[in-house]
C-alpha cells in the first residue's frame, strides 16, 4: 500500500512568500499524477515536501497510511529522480546503480541481482561499466532513474527529468516512462512545467498555480472541462481562444459575431468570457449544414501537414483577466506586438487537406455544444 495523501499543506517561506497553500491531494496506490502549471507556481516545492527536503508549515503527508511530516528523508522509503541526472562522475553505470543498496548494507547477492534486473529493463546492460561522460543525456536519465528503480520504494517522486533533453530524446523518454510505469505500477509524482508531458503521462494531471491546487483529473477533463479561466487558458496547444462575450436572447455575441446557445447556456443573460478550443472549429464546406459558421479573413496560415493552423482577430479586445495573463506568462512580447493590441487573436486548428490562403475570406463552421462560457467575475466555468 504506497498511496500518497496531503492535508492541508502549506509553505510559507521566512521572506513571508506562501509558496504552497493548504494544498490537499490523495494520490492512489500505484497511480501517476503529474503537478503541472507555470514557473513558481509550487510544483516541485510541494514535490519535496512531499521528500522530506523542505519543512512543511502547517498540514500532514501520509505515505502508505503512515504520518510523514516530520521523518526525515531517508525514512518514508521513496526515491527522487532529478532533472540534472545526479550521477556520481567517478563511478562506472553498475556502480551508481549499486551505491544507495551498499550504503544500506545489502548483501551482495541481492544488490548484484537487482542491478542486473534493473539494467535489462532499462536496456543498461551494455553500459554497465562506462562512466557518466561517456553517456548520451538519454543514457544518463536512465541510469538515474535505475538509481532510483533499483531501491524499490513506495513511490517515485521526479522532478522535470526530462528538461534538460532535446525535444525528440524527450518524446522518447517519455513513452519509455509511461512503459516502465505500466510494468513497475510503482506511484509516482511526476512534476513539469511542459503540459504536453503532464498531458501524456499523467494518468491524472493536478493544476497549480500561485500555490493553489487549481483542478486535478484526467488529461481528457481538463481538457474538455476545465474549472475556470486559468486551466482554460493553460492547459491545451494551442491554447484556449478566449473572448468577452454577450449573452442575450439566447444567443452570445462578440467581435460582431453573434450564435444561438444550447440550453441551460442559453438561459444566462449579461456579460461573460467566452472559450473555444482551436480544433472545435471546422472549414465551413466540409460541416454539416445546420452548424453555426462566422466568416473570418486570416492573416496567418501556418500548413502543419497533417493540420493547418489559421490565425485571425476578431473585432473585440483581448481578455484581460490576471488568470489567463498568468497561463500565457511565457508569449513574448513580440508575438503579441504582430498583432492589433485591441484586438483578441484566434487559431482554428482545421484539416489540412482543404487548402486555406492568408487574406482570404473563410468560412468556419463551430459547434455551439463545444463552447466554454465562465463568470468575468469569478473565472469559474458556467456549466453547460
Amino acid at each position: 500500500m504506497s498511496d500518497i495523501v496531503l492535508t492541508e499543506v502549506t509553505k510559507v517561506f521566512p521572506n513571508g512568500v506562501r509558496a504552497v497553500d493548504g494544498v490537499d491531494l490523495e494520490i492512489n496506490d500505484g497511480e501517476f499524477v503529474v503537478l503541472v502549471g507555470p514557473s513558481g507556481c509550487g510544483k516541485s516545492t510541494l514535490l519535496r515536501m512531499i521528500a522530506g527536503l523542505e519543512d512543511i508549515t502547517e498540514g500532514v503527508v501520509h505515505i502508505g497510511g503512515t504520518d510523514v511530516t516530520d521523518m526525515a528523508p531517508q525514512q518514508r522509503d521513496i526515491a527522487m529522480v532529478f532533472q540534472n541526472y545526479a550521477l556520481y562522475p567517478h563511478m562506472t553505470v553498475k556502480e551508481n546503480l549499486a551505491y544507495g543498496l551498499k550504503l544500506r548494507k545489502m548483501p551482495r547477492a541481492e544488490w548484484k541481482r537487482r542491478v542486473g534486473e534493473v539494467a535489462k529493463t532499462l536496456g543498461l546492460e551494455e553500459l554497465l561499466d562506462r562512466k557518466p561522460a561517456a553517456l548520451s543525456g538519454g543514457q544518463r536519465q536512465r541510469v538515474a532513474m535505475g538509481r532510483a528503480i533499483v531501491r524499490e520504494p513506495k513511490a517515485f517522486l521526479m522532478d522535470e527529468p526530462l528538461s534538460n533533453l532535446d525535444a525528440k530524446l524527450r518524446v522518447s523518454m517519455r513513452a519509455e516512462l509511461a512503459k516502465l510505469h505500466e510494468r513497475l505500477g510503482v506511484t509516482t509524482i511526476y512534476v513539469t512545467h511542459d503540459q504536453v508531458e503532464a498531458m501524456t503521462l499523467g494518468q491524472r494531471v493536478a493544476v497549480l498555480r500561485d500555490g493553489i491546487l487549481q483542478q486535478v483529473d484526467t488529461p481528457q477533463n481538463l481538457f474538455r472541462h476545465p474549472a475556470n479561466l486559468f486551466v482554460a487558458a493553460f492547459i491545451g496547444s494551442p491554447s484556449m481562444n478566449l473572448v468577452d462575450a454577450t449573452i442575450d436572447g439566447g444567443r452570445v455575441s462578440f467581435g460582431g459575431f453573434s450564435i444561438p446557445l444550447p440550453e441551460p447556456l442559453a438561459r444566462r443573460h449579461g456579460p461573460v468570457i467566452l472559450g473555444i478550443r482551436p480544433t472545435d472549429f471546422e472549414h465551413g464546406e466540409a460541416a454539416s449544414g445546420d452548424v453555426p459558421r462566422i466568416r473570418v479573413t486570416p492573416d496567418v496560415v501556418e500548413d502543419l501537414g497533417s493540420e493547418t493552423h489559421v490565425i485571425f482577430t476578431v473585432d473585440a479586445p483581448p481578455v484581460s483577466a490576471e488568470a489567463v495573463r498568468a497561463a500565457t506568462e511565457t508569449q513574448s512580447d513580440d508575438e503579441v506586438a504582430l498583432f492589433a493590441a485591441d484586438k483578441a487573436v484566434f487559431t482554428a486548428v482545421l484539416d489540412a487537406r482543404r487548402p486555406v490562403q492568408a487574406n482570404a475570406e473563410l468560412e468556419l463552421a463551430l459547434d455551439p455544444s463545444r463552447f466554454h462560457v465562465f463568470d468575468p467575475a469569478t473565472g469559474l466555468v458556467f456549466e453547460a
